[in-house]
């Protein structure tokens, strides 16, 4: 219902009421950027941290160490005890959280616009200041490894998702789980912790996003008095590991006695939005809604409806990183069919679209509803801080974000002929298959 009242607004509403909200910058002498997006609709603040390092910048070993420190910082300061910033946070009103990725980790608060001076003061302590007691790393550390087992290892969709991924990357340190890897998470140490701390947390690593009820000239002014005194420091040279070409199609096979329903899964190495050539990103993204974006587009429609094969059908494209892009396909098989069955119709849909092609009727659905999200999400103060600081810190600009609607509406049919024959490639794909008891019995019998 949301998607349809957001496209009839791209229709009935003047181009101006759509334009993109007042976003401005500013830098810090330390080089600390700040990025400030107006959202006066509420008298709140989504305030953010975003430092340009995540799981990918890990030293090998030593995998999950950039998701334990994300949780370390909620511990103390030399002037916050143990687990008083959370308290204070929600004292004040406001909620916190924070998140890792593959390229970055990110902390922010949501709250009432004149208590941003006292987040960001606090924000600003642990920057440089952490204190781990005795007991908070290894206590904090059996909280990683819980977290792990409850939503990894207990969960055979996602283990086998975290396999899908080390087996599309040959070398790439995308390859390894966010959370790390069981048992180097749990060989983590408080030194490992810091040693990490000093190195990547710095202002000269990092970006402020404010969203909300302030001015670009209040937030400059704040961020001087807090961010703005804390020495820069000299950041390390990292490289991270390269991918090497992919010369032979990959299949990976996971049976669990749990599951239930059947999955099958295919992963193409691709273009990120940093890496990709002009146009390329901008097909991708219309070639996976026009394949799997709902439920009139090509793999809902053949496989859930036409023959009745599948329960679910999609594809994505996941190009918001700083080196590689993934473009994924993926079916669940309904009742009797096979997963032969369910990749046979598959391979015929891609190889369909790699010989005629993409219709206009398809490519101006797929843009309408592309479009409609991208309005939609900015109603949400916390979305759009959290989309321009994703997309600042793996690299791209405020410019780049602001011309993503044009880009789209721009591309054509032949964009996203072009990006399928780029990416849609065997030779850089990994096919998967989740089972359980009862699939091991049908392929049996067949």
């Amino acid at each position: 219902m949301r998607r349809l009242f957001a496209i009839m607004a791209i229709t009935l509403v003047p181009q101006a009421a759509l334009a993109e909200p007042a976003v401005s910058s500013f830098e810090l002498d330390n080089g600390m950027r700040g990025v400030v997006i107006e959202d006066h609709r509420a008298p709140v603040v989504t305030h953010m941290v975003w430092y340009k390092v995540g799981s990918a910048d890990e030293t090998p070993g030593k995998t999950g160490i950039a998701h334990y420190l994300e949780h370390l910082l909620f511990k103390g300061t030399e002037t916050i005890p143990s687990g008083r910033f959370s308290e204070i946070v929600a004292e004040n009103g406001g909620q916190e959280n924070a998140f890792t990725s593959r390229d970055y980790t990110g902390y922010f608060q949501n709250i009432a616009a004149d208590r941003l001076g006292l987040m960001m003061s606090m924000e600003a302590d642990r920057m440089r200041n952490l204190t781990i007691g005795d007991d908070d790393w290894q206590a904090e550390r059996d909280v990683v490894g819980e977290e792990r087992r409850m939503r990894t290892d207990n969960v055979p969709a996602a283990k086998f998702r975290e396999q899908f991924s080390a087996a599309l990357y040959l070398s790439h340190p995308y390859g390894t789980p966010v959370i790390g890897w069981k048992d180097e998470v749990e060989a983590l140490t408080k030194e490992d912790a810091l040693e990490f701390y000093a190195r990547f947390y710095a202002p000269n690593n990092a970006i402020l996003v404010v969203a909300g009820d302030v001015t670009p000239a209040e937030v400059e002014a704040l961020a001087r008095e807090h961010y703005g005194v804390i020495e820069a420091v000299e950041l390390p040279e990292h490289v991270r590991g390269s991918e090497p070409p992919h010369l032979a199609e990959r299949r990976i096979s996971m049976t669990d006695p749990r599951v239930a329903q059947a999955q099958w899964m295919r992963g193409y190495l691709a273009p990120s939005y940093v890496t990709a050539k002009p146009g390329e990103a901008e097909g991708l993204v219309l070639l996976a809604d026009i394949l799997g974006g709902g439920t009139t587009r090509r793999m809902q429609r053949v496989l859930t409806q036409d023959t009745d094969m599948a329960i679910y059908a999609g594809a994505y494209y996941s190009g918001m990183a700083r080196d590689h892009g993934e473009f994924v396909v993926y079916a669940g098989p309904k009742g009797d069919t096979s997963l032969a069955a369910i990749e046979g119709a598959v391979d015929w849909m891609l190889q369909d679209i790699l010989e005629n092609g993409v219709t206009e009727e398809e490519m101006a659905r797929s843009k309408k509803s592309l479009i409609a999200d991208e309005i939609y999400s900015q109603d949400s103060q916390r979305t759009m801080a959290r989309e321009y600081g994703a997309a600042l810190t793996i690299g791209l600009s405020i410019d780049d974000i602001q011309s993503w609607r044009s880009r789209v509406e721009a591309a054509t049919a032949q964009d996203v002929m072009n990006a399928a024959r780029a990416v849609l490639n065997d030779k850089r794909s990994v096919t998967g298959v989740l089972k359980g008891p009862e699939t091991k019995k049908m392929e049996a019998a067949e």
